[in-house]
């Protein structure tokens, strides 16, 4: 299991465009962006007593999350991710997902899962029965990501973020959404064991903030 060091900073309209600059000076485009950028649909699952949401709220360091995850509305990679986190440490391992499968795990079909023979998923359905996780809430937003193979870095650069009114129908590429009121601009930072200098000093802005910012949290006020 290998852990990745995790920092968030809530960041400006202007900050994004300095870290814009920045970045595309030191660090390559991800090769999986079209643009320069991919826009990102996940669904997130919950127990009915909101365990996950108030774990984050609370700021408890050691937490478990489940979502599903696809890119550009693209139906030929839709992946179940599970995330660790461990204070400012994360960790996150995944399995890919049918449209058929998504969709009846988004309706509450999960007896199918019991007979995978992969972790992940047999983790996912002990979870669905055991803490009666459901589906919450669709997080839409688009995000610029930065590579670089020095420390395994990835730096991203989240905004537009916004939230569906209905789960069951977060496949379709109609979905309605609404904006997060408020919603900042997110810079994330992710490296192994190191994080290399020149990338350390083109994040570093003077008025951003380490952060507890959570996209699921804030789009959970609207369900």
């Amino acid at each position: 299991m290998q852990f990745r060091h995790e920092e968030k900073h809530e960041i400006t309209y202007s900050d994004y465009l300095v870290l814009r600059q920045r970045l595309s000076s030191v660090m390559k485009r991800d090769i999986h962006a079209k643009d320069g950028r991919y826009q990102i649909r996940s669904l997130y699952f919950d127990s009915l007593e909101d365990t996950a949401l108030r774990e984050k709220l609370d700021g408890v360091s050691v937490r478990e999350k489940f979502r599903i995850r696809l890119y550009d509305n693209d139906l030929n990679f839709i992946r179940l991710e599970r995330k660790f986190k461990y204070s400012s440490l994360g960790y996150k391992d995944s399995v890919r997902l049918t449209p058929d499968e998504a969709q009846q795990i988004a309706c509450g079909d999960i007896e199918w899962m019991r007979n995978s023979t992969n972790e992940t998923m047999l983790g996912f359905y002990t979870r669905l029965r055991n803490n009666r996780l459901k589906a919450k809430v669709v997080v839409d937003y688009v995000r610029e990501p930065f590579v670089l193979e020095a420390g395994n870095v990835r730096v991203t650069l989240d905004y537009n973020i916004r939230t569906a009114l209905g789960c069951k129908d977060f496949l379709s590429p109609n979905l309605v959404t609404v904006p997060v009121k408020n919603a900042p601009y997110i810079l994330e930072v992710k490296w192994d064991n190191y994080l290399p200098d020149l990338v350390r000093m083109a994040v570093s802005l003077e008025n951003s903030r380490a952060l507890a910012f959570s996209k699921y949290a804030s789009c959970r006020m609207y369900d």
